[in-house]
């Protein structure tokens, strides 16, 4: 979905920018040129004014404080699209709201910050629905601008998509990198719990947001991830046992998606995967509504101050989960939180008892919906959220109407460099 006028891989795309072969303003000005085409269907990006003279702007100062190639830092000049619930110096947040601006002032996100330091350059702010809970943004999916991108990370998994930039910031609290990721043909992962730091983000579910990333394919995340210190596995075994998930958690799914995972499984297996059909969940509308439970009581108490001064500015469904989240008490909070780390320990102990490196399990339980006013189901990554597992998305070819599916893959916790290397091998098998 990108031009091809740029390497469409991050490791080529930075090497190119470091030596000077893809001269930096080059890159930016044509980068921008093929946005300004695109943006006005898509809709993926917060509106900056003078975007290209800032970027410009910032360009020279890293030229000037890098004019030799060889002491160039890793991303020089990467062009990366930020979620709008991450602070970005110099950039407005306001988390796909009404609310001003200055309600979500402070502290630039570490993350940001990390990027910055490797000598990415911020693209802008990428859209996102109300709080990053259900209430769409105006994005457009750039498979067919008919169909919804996914949330919440919705302008980050379209903008990677359209070729904008290579990597996106998303967070993720049910479905929210996962399943916009696949809706639009992208990579995406969902880290473990608590791997990376979320200063600087607005808040929504701390229980169970996840910091994550968006890129066009897995071997951006291999080169992305050692670069953020993420030490290597001594272990990587080059045939991961894959576990396939069945009953209720896979019957969610509609009739094209159970096809398309069944021949993936199909594939795999002729190659020589072994694989272990089994269902770690059990009663998966239990999970799902003990879930829907806890980031309601959290997102009551994150915006209870802000509420009270706001209301007005909320949308329908915004409040609808404000106002559930105040029947939860204290008590019952605690024990859905207490929830996340027994599920977790639950699937971890399967796969070691089962010897299952990886599970493998559809990425959505449709492909993206006709329509905008739904951003779609996070069902099939609402139980890797709540447990804190790694997970990860690849595209997995079209559907009839020539939308993307996705095949989800997830490892055990803080194996989130293995899960990428093991996916790599398993796309170059």
């Amino acid at each position: 979905m990108n031009s091809a006028i740029f390497p469409d891989n991050l490791k080529e795309l930075s090497f190119a920018l470091r030596q000077g072969k893809l001269p930096l303003q080059d890159y930016l000005i044509q980068t921008l040129t093929d946005i300004e085409k695109k943006e006005p269907v898509l809709c993926a990006l917060e509106p900056e004014e003078n975007r290209q003279e800032r970027l410009l702007k910032q360009a020279e100062e890293l030229l000037s404080r890098f004019p030799q190639p060889e002491l160039r830092p890793p991303f020089f000049g990467v062009l990366i699209g930020v979620k709008d619930l991450f602070n970005v110096d110099g950039l407005s947040t306001r988390a796909g709201s009404k609310l001003p601006p200055e309600v979500f002032s402070g502290k630039e996100a570490e993350i940001v910050t990390r990027l910055k330091n490797l000598g990415a350059l911020i693209l802008g702010k990428t859209t996102c629905t109300e709080f990053a809970y259900f209430q769409p943004a105006k994005t457009k999916n750039p498979y067919n601008p008919n169909h919804t991108p996914g949330g919440s990370s919705s302008g980050s998994a379209a903008a990677v998509s359209a070729g904008y930039c290579l990597l996106a910031l998303g967070t993720q609290t049910i479905g929210s990198i996962i399943r916009p990721a696949s809706y639009c043909g992208v990579t995406g992962l969902k880290p473990s719990y608590g791997l990376f730091s979320l200063q600087g983000v607005f808040p929504f579910s701390q229980t169970v947001d996840h910091l994550g990333f968006i890129t066009k394919q897995v071997a951006d995340l291999a080169f992305l991830l050692p670069l953020l210190h993420l030490s290597v596995s001594a272990t990587i075994t080059d045939r991961p046992v894959l576990g396939a998930v069945n009953g209720s958690y896979l019957q969610q799914t509609d009739s094209s998606v159970q096809e398309n995972y069944c021949s993936a499984l199909d594939k795999l297996q002729k190659k020589g995967y072994k694989i272990v059909t089994c269902d770690p969940f059990g009663d998966i509308n239990s999970i799902n509504a003990s879930h829907n439970a806890l980031i309601a009581a959290e997102f009551s108490l994150n915006h209870k101050s802000l509420y009270e001064r706001y209301q007005e500015l909320y949308s329908d469904s915004s409040k609808e989960l404000y106002a559930r989240g105040l029947q939860i008490s204290s008590a019952e909070l605690e024990i859905l939180r207490q929830q996340t780390i027994i599920l977790r320990e639950k699937i971890i102990n399967l796969m070691q008892e089962q010897k299952i490196d990886l599970w493998i399990t559809p990425s959505t339980t449709t492909t993206a919906p006709a329509g905008l006013k739904s951003t779609g189901s996070p069902l099939m990554s609402l139980p890797w959220t709540n447990c804190g597992l790694p997970a990860l998305t690849i595209p997995n070819g079209l559907d009839a109407n020539g939308l993307p599916f996705g095949l989800q893959f997830v490892a055990s916790y803080n194996e989130d460099l293995p899960l990428v290397r093991m996916v790599q091998r398993i796309v170059n098998t």
